[in-house]
């Protein structure tokens, strides 16, 4: 019996540390593998509106001004550059956690990125994810066999980033639960860099590869399975005439299909952005761009009645948290104390 019990011990120590090695050493990112990490930390079934594609979301729509004005039940599960392929692996993800009533997805990385691997971000796009078949079938059409051992498996990657750790890396253990679970994708930039305003016309719509177009469809056909509204959407940001060549065939995708698209490019006024002072860079929005343009997303997404108000209930007090924790953000950055995010 003494002997059973010292080995139900070392098993049990050997696991804690196991545990703790690879919580300390994982990567942390606000890029992408935050967001990923941090919808397994979700409520099960409590994300009512779950917001997909590139660091275009998770940096310019606000899930905290989403809930405190609308109660919306928000997640931004974006990633930086991500292609669609990938994006479609983290749609079934989301589903075997949740069952959101509307997707929200923003296109600008087919407009944008051609190649059908995209090596730039992938370490973002994939060290969030739990290992499993999805994440598997993932890395199959996102990774050219050669370099499989640069992105899998997670821990032969990041098992020695001993001299790259930071205090961030010290907490992210289960005791800090409610931290994960308030963290809902969205990371603001707070620089403000004056943009030259739009003016685009292009009429071509051959700017979609065929990748990018055979997932766009298969994402198209599994929220239409999982009875899910889909909504494809262009966050702001300074178009460019080759951009909007793959929008226009988007758009005609999406009218095939019978969905919703709305390049919101389109809507910067009505938005009220302001070119000098709401954007970070010419590709995202900055803090009070993304407010702007979460107000206004937010009135469109009020329309839709399977999307219910879920302020002042007691088991999504989380949401509370995450507009709390935003709030305190923007506190720290008026006082000069915020590490900005580059």
């Amino acid at each position: 019996m003494k002997k059973n019990l010292i080995r139900v011990g070392f098993v049990i120590l050997l696991l804690i540390t196991i545990y703790l090695c690879v919580s300390i050493l994982s990567i942390k990112s606000n890029h992408g593998v935050n967001q990923s990490a941090g919808m397994y930390w979700q409520p099960e079934e409590s994300i009512d509106v779950v917001m997909m594609g590139t660091s275009h979301v998770h940096c310019g729509i606000n899930t905290g001004l989403l809930w405190e004005k609308y109660g919306i039940a928000a997640y931004d599960y974006s990633c930086a550059e991500q292609p669609l392929w990938m994006t479609y692996y983290y749609l079934k993800e989301m589903y075997k956690y949740q069952t959101p009533k509307v997707v929200v997805l923003d296109v600008y990385a087919p407009a944008r990125f051609k190649e059908d691997y995209q090596y730039d971000w992938m370490a973002e796009n994939v060290y969030g994810m739990k290992f499993s078949l999805n994440k598997v079938q993932m890395l199959s059409v996102s990774v050219e066999l050669p370099k499989m051992s640069q992105y899998f498996p997670d821990f032969a990657i990041y098992h020695s980033r001993y001299d790259d750790l930071e205090e961030e890396d010290f907490n992210s253990f289960f005791w800090d639960s409610q931290e994960k679970e308030a963290f809902k994708g969205y990371t603001p930039y707070w620089n403000r860099r004056p943009q030259n305003k739009m003016d685009v016309s292009e009429d071509r719509n051959d700017g979609l590869t065929a990748k990018s177009e055979e997932y766009l469809r298969k994402i198209i056909s599994y929220t239409k399975k999982k009875d899910s509204k889909l909504v494809l959407i262009v966050t702001p940001y300074i178009m460019t005439a080759d951009d909007k060549r793959a929008y226009n065939r988007i758009e005609e995708i999406a009218a095939e299909e019978g969905i919703t698209f709305i390049n919101y490019n389109e809507y910067c006024d009505a938005i009220g952005l302001d070119f000098e002072t709401d954007f970070n860079d010419e590709s995202h929005l900055n803090y009070w761009g993304s407010c702007k343009f979460t107000d206004y997303l937010g009135t469109f997404l009020g329309y839709y009645s399977e999307i219910p108000n879920r302020g002042g209930l007691e088991e999504y007090e989380s949401w509370d948290e995450n507009a709390r924790m935003i709030r305190e953000e923007l506190k720290r950055y008026e006082e000069g104390t915020l590490s900005r995010l580059e």
